[in-house]
């Protein structure tokens, strides 16, 4: 094999990484915005709203006023609107509570 081959085959992986990311993401009753270390995802409200995050199963379980409370791989973490808290790994941020969704950031901690 001549080293430009070798080259190009070297490089595929990096080049599938986001398509891998984006297949990693996604859910019933939300949108996912997903890259190779983080997701945002939008959970539709009034309904069972779930989403795969980079393999891990998460849902929406309530909100109460810009309090949201959440399953992150069974672990239940409730999270104030522009806070914080980590859960299974990752960092989770409310970004947005309103009366059709919630914007949830999830991002590996560390």
């Amino acid at each position: 094999m001549t080293s430009s081959v070798r080259r190009k085959l070297a490089v595929l992986p990096l080049l599938l990484l986001p398509l891998g990311g984006l297949a990693a993401c996604g859910g019933e009753n939300s949108k996912t915005d997903c890259n190779a270390n983080s997701c945002t995802v939008t959970f539709d409200r009034g309904v069972d709203a779930s989403a795969s995050v980079l393999g891990v199963k998460t849902e929406l379980v309530s909100v109460q006023g810009n309090t949201v409370t959440l399953k992150v791989a069974g672990q239940t973490v409730t999270v104030p609107r522009g806070g914080g808290d980590q859960a299974e790994g990752f960092d989770v941020s409310v970004q947005s509570v309103t009366k059709d969704n919630v914007v949830v950031k999830f991002s590996h901690s560390g």
